[in-house]
């Protein structure tokens, strides 16, 4: 059975003109990734757990934008598992610590790519920034 699972890619404008994505630290792995968690009733969409998965994980309550690409792998059980992104824009909230995600950094694009523990969740980024139509 595939594990169902959504996030976000959060962003804000720079005063330039550039955007800046969210990133969370999640102690338990020691890994820098997007926010993004499994499905918790059979009955959710995965937009809904998008949204509560990045309010969970930052604090930020948030807009869906765009739709970018899935990720498709194997989790650390060996299960497949599948999580849809989103552009996201907070709207209201503010980070504290708690034990899933003890850290979150606002950093351009290019940080994000040299940050993230999987390559594969700069690919979202890239996506995201195409998506955005933003210098990345």
């Amino acid at each position: 059975m595939t594990i169902r699972a959504a996030g976000g890619v959060v962003w804000r404008p720079t005063p330039t003109g550039d955007v800046e994505v969210l990133l969370v630290h999640r102690p338990k792995y020691d890994d820098w990734s997007l926010p993004k968690g499994k499905r918790e009733r059979s009955d959710a969409s995965d937009e809904e757990t998008a949204l509560r998965e990045v309010e969970e994980e930052t604090g930020l309550r948030a807009r869906l934008g765009q739709e970018l690409p899935d990720r498709r792998y194997r989790d650390r059980n060996d299960q497949p598992k599948v999580v849809r992104y989103w552009t996201m824009e907070p709207l209201s909230g503010n980070f504290s610590p708690h034990d899933e995600v003890d850290e979150v950094r606002w950093v351009t694009p290019e940080e994000a790519r040299r940050l993230l523990s999987y390559p594969e969740d700069a690919k979202v980024v890239d996506a995201a920034v195409d998506a955005l139509g933003a210098r990345s």
